[in-house]
């Protein structure tokens, strides 16, 4: 089968060109001017944008939290991606029953994913208890494609700092990336007791519990954990505070080997969302959580300066419903997370792109291309070169959408960006070489997404 996009304004991490692209049996064959063909699909794309499509490296479907189940699966969360213009994931595994390899939750995964998402797929390991066994184990899972392993500071399954130590040594020997979500646990523990012994339950104390300075902490022990480990690449997901930003970009200019992921409601929420009222905070509930409005454009300075590589979602669905029911009472029994993995790339485009926050080159760069890159699927994926998989997405930049929860494909109830007004929406989502969504609308397959082994970087 071919397909033929002409008249496309093309778009990459560094480059912008007028050519069009010729797809045969998936992958990229030309790119050209005034290409033709004798037979199949022919678009014209009218001058619209031709990118990457979107690679979402944070993603949480299918999950087991104990007290509650994410709303997306395999299905609805990788079809609302792609109605988004994303054509990637790589989903954060939630943990296992005790004591379990690190296989077993990679075959449940894969078992789910394979039956039913819509665009390809990777999965990050994750380590919830420590021995030999598991440290020997890393080795068959990067074989198996598995080159990404994250360790919580916090949380039940929470590693100590020097178990996170020997995952990273580890890890290094492997070329594989260590992940980390970075809170001070013990702290946050202290501070929510506080809270909760003096019945200050509302949904702002749940931000007020988890401080910048846990944040901030957590990173520079982790950073110390990197460097002691023979510099062992370290990725710090969902950076939320301009302070923990400076730390990062303090050992990047130092030569450390540090990596940093942010999501947009790091960019686009304050903590003023918590004090809505008829429980409404709780929506907002997730950690870390979103700060005072100061860091969002210290945020955005920290992606135009190349300091921040990758925005992501840590899209974690629970209903607004269930957070209710659940939270209302005590902030501590809310379910942790929001949605996002649909409406990603729209407002990345239209905030970040459209207010000239940063460069078009640059919104490439973090929404599909740099994830790519340091999750080994570059240049198969986040690139538009001969060879490549025929991974895109069209952007039309005059497109003007209000964000409504009703007009998303997110299978949950509540979006954290209702009423936002968007300038620049995808309106063609194509997975290799297929088009499997035009004008808001799937029409693709379940099923059809392939796992992805991906490559060792380092």
């Amino acid at each position: 089968m071919k397909l033929l996009l002409k008249n496309g304004t093309i778009v990459t991490s560094d480059k912008v060109f007028k050519e069009d692209i010729l797809i045969e049996n998936g992958l990229i064959s030309k790119i050209g001017k005034n290409l033709e063909i004798d037979k199949g699909e022919v678009v014209d794309l009218g001058g619209k944008y031709v990118m990457p499509g979107g690679v979402d490296v944070h993603t949480h479907f299918n999950l087991d939290v104990g007290i509650a189940v994410a709303k997306d699966d395999f299905y609805t969360g990788t079809l609302a991606a792609a109605c988004g213009g994303t054509t990637t994931i790589i989903d954060h595994m939630g943990f296992g029953p005790k004591n379990c390899t690190l296989h077993h939750q990679l075959n449940k995964y894969k078992s789910d994913a394979e039956k039913d998402a819509v665009i390809d797929y990777g999965f990050h390991g994750v380590i919830q208890h420590l021995n030999r066994e598991i440290l020997e184990e890393m080795e068959s899972m990067v074989k198996d494609g598995v080159t990404s392993f994250k360790a919580y500071m916090t949380y039940d399954n929470k590693l100590q700092d020097e178990e996170i130590k020997l995952v990273m040594k580890r890890l290094r020997s492997l070329g594989a990336m260590t992940t980390i979500h970075a809170e001070v646990h013990e702290e946050i523990l202290e501070l929510r007791e506080k809270y909760i012994s003096k019945g200050k339950t509302d949904a702002i104390y749940h931000a007020k519990s988890r401080p910048v300075k846990t944040e901030v902490e957590a990173i520079k022990r982790m950073i110390k954990m990197s460097k002691e480990a023979n510099d062992a690449p370290l990725y710090i997901v969902h950076l939320s505070s301009g302070d923990g930003l400076d730390v990062i970009k303090k050992a990047k200019a130092e030569g450390r080997n540090v990596y940093a992921e942010t999501c947009p409601q790091y960019l686009f929420l304050d903590d003023e969302r918590y004090l809505e009222d008829q429980d409404r905070g709780l929506k907002y509930v997730m950690s870390p959580p979103i700060r005072e409005k100061s860091n969002n454009e210290r945020l955005w300075s920290g992606i135009a300066e190349g300091n921040i590589q990758t925005v992501a979602t840590d899209h974690c669905p629970f209903d607004f419903k269930l957070k209710k029911e659940l939270g209302s009472e005590d902030f501590t029994k809310c379910p942790n997370g929001g949605p996002g993995v649909e409406t990603r790339i729209a407002l990345m485009f239209s905030e970040g792109v459209g207010k000239n926050r940063i460069s078009i080159n640059k919104f490439v760069d973090v929404v599909s291309t740099a994830p790519a890159k340091l999750f080994g699927l570059y240049p198969k994926k986040g690139s538009i070169s001969i060879g490549a998989d025929a991974d895109l997405m069209v952007i039309d930049p005059d497109k003007q959408v209000t964000i409504q929860h009703e007009n998303l494909h997110e299978n949950v109830d509540y979006t954290l960006y209702e009423g936002m007004k968007l300038k620049g929406y995808p309106i063609m989502t194509i997975s290799r070489g297929e088009i499997i969504v035009k004008n808001n609308k799937f029409i693709g397959q379940k099923g059809r997404g392939r796992y992805l082994k991906r490559k060792t970087i380092f």
